[in-house]
């Protein structure tokens, strides 16, 4: 028995879990139904690498596999031999045979017997028998019976979320939310079903991020090669002064490139792995919705896996600062001559080891910063509940109603505060036009704390948020709990410029000619988001909330 179940599981296939069909061997040594494996590799043609399913090595290019004759032979041979005497995992026998059990056809739901064809004739003939339900051979027809009364389960309890047969509704039971089994798994197919289609436009919405991220990787790749080739054409007139520095554009950006293709590579990698799981939950809800035996069905369906968290959505980061590389480079070569000194910090690259972006003039004008501009919103879940937001989620007003939003843990629970659904990264630009007593028009990291001492939430008190105070007669600057005055004419619309990389942020009063209200210089380690903080009794909107990358 044990040499029989050794050839079983040796000449089986360890991805369709059958007997191989048409079996191939890859260069690993491992074996697979030809059409098994050939899907396996479909599914990673867009990689370009191609795994073995059992010890994930790898292979480049696809493999040509050839049907292995003499293990086909052998499963020939197992077939012909072994199937029929396969151990009892494999198969129900029939309870009717004696001596040697014949393998079951039918399984009884009435009888609570598994019969072979031959035993289960009379299920066919006998017209009290043509009643009974039968189903695919099964060993767990006893878990059907009450364990009671020694009756057949016909019943669901509901209140105890339990099989029963009809004497327990008499007894323990009586008085229960009660229906029958098929009722309840009725419902509960339904409920399968719609996890079904959850998980498979799940699938869908995955692939197609998979897909948008090769995108990326390739845009990147095209953009890095196209700076560090327009960059080397630059050096060249330069090069007895600039030899150095050619190397360090150079170098900076293949690390860029590197560090941001690795990047895309890790999270498109997480969704190919969510993608398997998705796809693995789908195969045990298809099985379960197939189940014809309804107590099965009931009996199964608590015991399956919750599926795991969605990995995050994917975050697309523009390719401007590989782009930027050239713009800057041509400039230094017009000037370089008279002023190097001067004018060279405006080509070095700034920033982590990886980061590559060069620090660009500031805009003068309206026009030149609504270049740097797209409009974004505001996030709901990060709202304080006495806020409103309104006209698709571009105005928020201070209520002194508590408005109905669900439990989030991004949510500001001790301060009239609110940050942006879209994070801050390269140039940007975006305009605030207030109404009412006062605001904080802030930027923020996103561990800002939601919850709290007033210094770790309220923007501009801590060292995670910059906030510009808008009173109805002057401004000031909040940092890490210190205040700047700024002097000046107040209005109702402030501008925001964001130069991400190179430190800068800059608030201006808003015309043709843009006033500069007050202008940071520092060091941005996370990504930035835009936060409103609103005074009681005061009501303030996006009228244009412009954010854009260059």
């Amino acid at each position: 028995k044990s040499e029989i179940q050794l050839d079983w599981e040796t000449f089986s296939c360890s991805i369709c879990l059958d007997l191989l069909k048409d079996p191939v061997t890859t260069s690993c040594g491992h074996n697979y139904c030809m059409n098994c494996i050939k899907t396996h590799w479909d599914g990673e043609d867009h990689k370009n690498i191609y795994s073995c399913p059992q010890c994930r090595q790898t292979f480049r290019p696809r493999p040509v596999l050839l049907k292995n004759t003499m293990l086909a032979d052998l499963v020939e041979e197992l077939k012909k031999t072994g199937l029929q005497a396969a151990p009892a995992d494999h198969y129900v026998a029939c309870d009717f045979c004696t001596g040697r059990k014949l393998k079951a056809h039918k399984s009884c739901l009435m009888c609570l017997m598994s019969y072979c064809d031959q035993h289960l004739q009379p299920h066919y003939d006998v017209p009290q028998l043509k009643k009974h339900k039968l189903v695919e051979p099964s060993k767990k027809l006893q878990e059907n019976v009450c364990s009671c009364h020694d009756e057949v389960m016909k019943m669901f309890c509901r209140t105890d979320q339990q099989l029963i047969c009809y004497l327990c509704l008499m007894d323990e039971h009586k008085g229960h939310d009660t229906v029958s089994a098929a009722a309840e798994r009725t419902e509960r197919q339904k409920k399968l079903k719609e996890s079904r289609q959850n998980i498979q436009q799940r699938i869908q919405d995955r692939e197609k991020d998979v897909k948008l991220l090769q995108q990326q990787v390739e845009a990147i790749n095209l953009s890095a090669d196209k700076a560090v080739e327009d960059s080397e054409k630059i050096f060249t007139e330069l090069i007895r002064l600039l030899e150095k520095r050619s190397s360090d554009v150079k170098q900076q950006v293949r690390s860029q490139q590197k560090s941001e293709v690795s990047r895309v590579k890790e999270l498109q990698e997480k969704l190919e792995q969510e993608i398997t799981e998705l796809k693995r939950k789908d195969a045990e809800l298809k099985k379960l919705s197939h189940t014809e035996d309804h107590n099965q069905f009931l009996h199964n369906y608590p015991s399956l896996s919750p599926l795991s968290q969605s990995t995050s959505s994917i975050d697309i980061c523009p390719l401007s600062y590989l782009e930027d590389v050239t713009a800057a480079v041509l400039e230094v070569r017009d000037k370089l001559q008279d002023v190097l000194r001067e004018e060279w910090t405006k080509v070095s690259l700034t920033g982590t080891e990886v980061d590559v972006s060069l620090p660009q003039p500031e805009p003068k004008t309206r026009a030149d910063f609504l270049k740097y501009s797209r409009e974004i919103t505001l996030d709901p879940n990060t709202a304080y509940t006495h806020l409103l937001l309104s006209e698709g989620n571009r105005k928020a007003t201070r209520m002194r109603q508590q408005q109905s939003y669900s439990s989030h843990p991004d949510r500001f629970t001790g301060c009239s505060q609110v940050l942006s659904r879209e994070s801050l990264t390269g140039r940007c630009y975006w305009e605030v036009e207030r109404r009412g007593v006062g605001i904080r028009v802030a930027v923020a990291y996103k561990n800002i704390s939601r919850a709290g001492s007033w210094y770790e939430c309220v923007f501009g008190l801590n060292d995670k948020s910059w906030a510009l105070r808008c009173e109805k007669n002057c401004y000031s600057l909040w940092y890490n709990n210190v205040q700047t005055l700024i002097s000046g004419p107040v209005s109702s619309r402030v501008g925001v410029y964001l130069d991400h990389s190179a430190g800068i942020l800059s608030f201006y009063r808003v015309s043709e000619t843009m006033t500069v209200l007050h202008r940071v210089q520092t060091t941005f380690t996370q990504p930035l988001y835009a936060g409103l903080h609103l005074f009681f009794n005061s009501s303030t909107y996006f009228v244009s909330m412009f954010v854009a990358e260059s």
